[in-house]
């Protein structure tokens, strides 16, 4: 599989902070595969997110996107990629504009990045919305009409719109309850299977990634400690960190019955 996406020693300080939020991060994502970034918060796995589509600048590092390093981009050329790496986040409704309909939402990146014209735009929302599960009449409503997983559904097909070479979602399902966590998962994973594009999933919770990743990448204190195909992870960790977040996921298998002693009463003297 050819590699679309790439960080490199990815490094970043904010100003004020003893230590870096992140440091010399990398790592490579192929087409059609998920790549999980997971840690606790604080961890940087948001802030490497950030920096992978250009919201927050590196302070060192690159970012490839098809081999071209696009993390120090600006203006017009910055733009001109845009269409080519996309980001889902984690509140669908701070992302989509409230004074804007769904179907003006989902076809902003096609004004911005194709030559459709209104008909065709039109065309693919409507294309759109059905390929995530919505009707192409939600097109005429607002965002705040739809539930938390109707609104990243809405998310979603604004994100693909322009099919983009890779996908960064962060903590994309982290506000919804868990039935609606499996369905955008579902989802997600049927769309990369289809469409190929290489995806940074970043999430806290190491029970969710196990249902999608294909690798994953485990993050503490900024740096990126341990990364290895999914199962290998959960079945063999190898950094002390990874072995505590595997050990701290929920399980269903019955465990021994605690052992107690007999409570005896006592009597008043």
């Amino acid at each position: 599989m050819s590699i679309v996406l790439e960080a490199r020693e990815l490094t970043r300080t904010f100003r004020g902070a003893a230590r870096p939020a992140v440091h010399e991060v990398s790592f490579t994502v192929a087409a059609g595969e998920t790549l999980a970034v997971v840690g606790e918060s604080g961890s940087g796995k948001s802030t490497t997110a950030r920096m992978l589509v250009g919201l927050v600048k590196p302070d060192r590092g690159q970012v490839l996107l098809d081999g071209d390093d696009i993390a120090n981009l600006r203006g017009r050329a910055l733009r001109s990629r845009r269409r080519d790496l996309q980001m889902v986040f984690q509140d669908p409704l701070g992302s989509l504009n409230p004074a804007m309909t769904v179907g003006d939402s989902i076809a902003e990146p096609l004004l911005l990045h194709t030559d459709l014209d209104a008909a065709a735009r039109a065309e693919r929302v409507a294309e759109l919305l059905q390929r995530v599960g919505l009707r192409p009449e939600h097109a005429g409503h607002p965002p705040t009409r739809f539930s938390g997983g109707q609104r990243q559904r809405i998310a979603i097909a604004r994100a693909i719109a322009c099919r983009p070479r890779a996908l960064v979602c962060d903590e994309p399902v982290s506000a919804l309850d868990v039935s609606t966590q499996a369905q955008i998962l579902d989802l997600l994973a049927e769309l990369r299977e289809t469409t190929g594009f290489g995806c940074v999933f970043i999430s806290h919770d190491l029970s969710v990634v196990r249902l999608i990743a294909d690798r994953i990448g485990v993050m503490r204190r900024g740096e990126l400690v341990e990364i290895g195909p999914a199962r290998q992870v959960y079945e063999d960790p190898r950094h002390d960190y990874t072995r505590a977040l595997v050990a701290a996921v929920p399980s269903l298998r019955a465990r021994r019955p605690l052992t107690t002693r007999p409570v005896t009463k006592e009597v008043d003297g």
